[in-house]
């Protein structure tokens, strides 16, 4: 059984007792979400596709913890100019464990 849920405007698949690196979400390690934007589906054959959103449909899940995803170099450079930039950044993320797809 997988759905395919909305999640901070970025679009999974899911399925049970599997974890995902989400888009930062509020809240604390332990806590329990539940995700309402379900827009589809898939009960062991039985697909269910909604228009837009399978009504009646939830998924919960809990966080586990917050990270940091992979350190990415951004470089600037102009030839013959003597201009030379390096910057960093690191996405923050919050690992889900779906524990129930209803």
């Amino acid at each position: 059984m997988y759905a395919i849920v909305d999640i901070a405007g970025k679009q999974f698949k899911v399925e049970k007792d599997k974890f995902y690196y989400t888009p930062l979400l509020e809240g604390k390690d332990g806590d329990k979400v539940e995700f309402d934007q379900v827009l589809l589906v898939d009960n062991s054959g039985k697909v269910q596709v909604g228009t837009p959103l399978v009504k009646g449909s939830k998924v919960s899940g809990k966080i586990l913890e917050h990270v940091k995803g992979d350190k990415v170099v951004v470089f600037k450079k102009k030839r013959r100019k003597g201009y030379k930039v390096r910057n960093g950044h690191r996405q923050d993320f919050t690992k889900v464990l779906i524990e129930d797809i209803k």
